[in-house]
């Protein structure tokens, strides 16, 4: 059944934003002469507005911060945002970011099993390669059939642009994939586009609602250190696996069917 697993990054590989994209936020600011600065509970609030770019204009727009007059306001964000993540690159070449609980195992697993792996996030190609190449190596390219990340499409998440584009780049239908989330945007841009997702909810976005979601973890899980969470409804303990995410990709789509089959349009058989 399962044939894809798609992988957001920011919160879902890794706890990037409270200490990766926020710290290298402050020290691109810090390099541009501007006295700003980004605390946990202002980035917390900055976080509900996709995208860095999109991130600093917002700030700009509504906090109203000084700063210095720019000829073209686009052009000072974009050299702002690529400063930024060049200390992002830096941060995660030292080796400061491990991944969460669950992830590599899982990623190795689906290797093993044959599925097609993806990347649908709003954070730069640059910030996907660095962190990815620091756990992977150059390899890291040759395992990922599709990576979507940054500006590859005009609207961040939570339009479903960005998974669209990942399941047309991987050539595989939506009912076949399995996304792995931390955020109720990413949740809805993923269901947008028809893919099933399970939330393992990262430090920022762990008190979000996530109805409709396969099943709402604190983590993916280790064999000594299970995630716990809910899966369909019921309270649930254990290891996420590929076995695991398919079972629930099934089961959700036989609920569905019978529904499905009553609702307009359906036909009956006489007996």
């Amino acid at each position: 059944m399962m044939e894809a697993l798609i992988l957001d990054v920011d919160g879902t590989l890794a706890e990037t934003e409270r200490d990766g994209h926020r710290v290298a936020f402050n020290r691109a600011f810090a390099e541009f002469g501007l006295d700003w600065y980004w605390d946990v509970s202002t980035y917390g609030k900055l976080l509900m507005v996709a995208g860095g770019k999109e991130r600093i204009h917002h700030y700009i727009r509504v906090w109203r911060p000084a700063m210095p007059m720019y000829r073209d306001l686009d052009e000072f964000v974009v050299n702002l945002h690529r400063c930024k993540t060049g200390h992002y690159g830096e941060m995660i070449e030292s080796g400061k970011l491990p991944a969460r609980a669950g992830v590599l195992r899982l990623i190795d697993e689906a290797r093993a099993r044959g599925i097609k792996l993806g990347i649908a996030s709003t954070t730069s190609p640059q910030n996907i390669e660095a962190l990815l190449r620091s756990w992977y190596g150059q390899r890291w390219a040759s395992m990922f059939v599709a990576v979507g990340a940054g500006d590859v499409v005009p609207r961040k998440k939570p339009d479903p642009g960005i998974y669209q584009y990942v399941l047309e780049q991987m050539g595989v239908a939506p009912e076949r994939c399995v996304a792995i989330e931390d955020s109720a945007a990413g949740l809805a841009a993923a269901n947008g586009a028809g893919v099933e997702v399970v939330v393992a909810r990262s430090e920022y976005f762990r008190h979000q609602s996530f109805e409709g979601a396969l099943a709402v973890l604190d983590e993916l899980g280790e064999p000594d250190h299970p995630a716990q969470g809910v899966v369909r409804g019921e309270v649930w303990t254990g290891v996420v696996t590929i076995d695991a995410l398919d079972g629930w990709l099934r089961q959700r789509l036989e609920t569905q069917a019978p529904a499905q089959a009553s609702g307009p349009g359906a036909q009956t058989t006489a007996g």
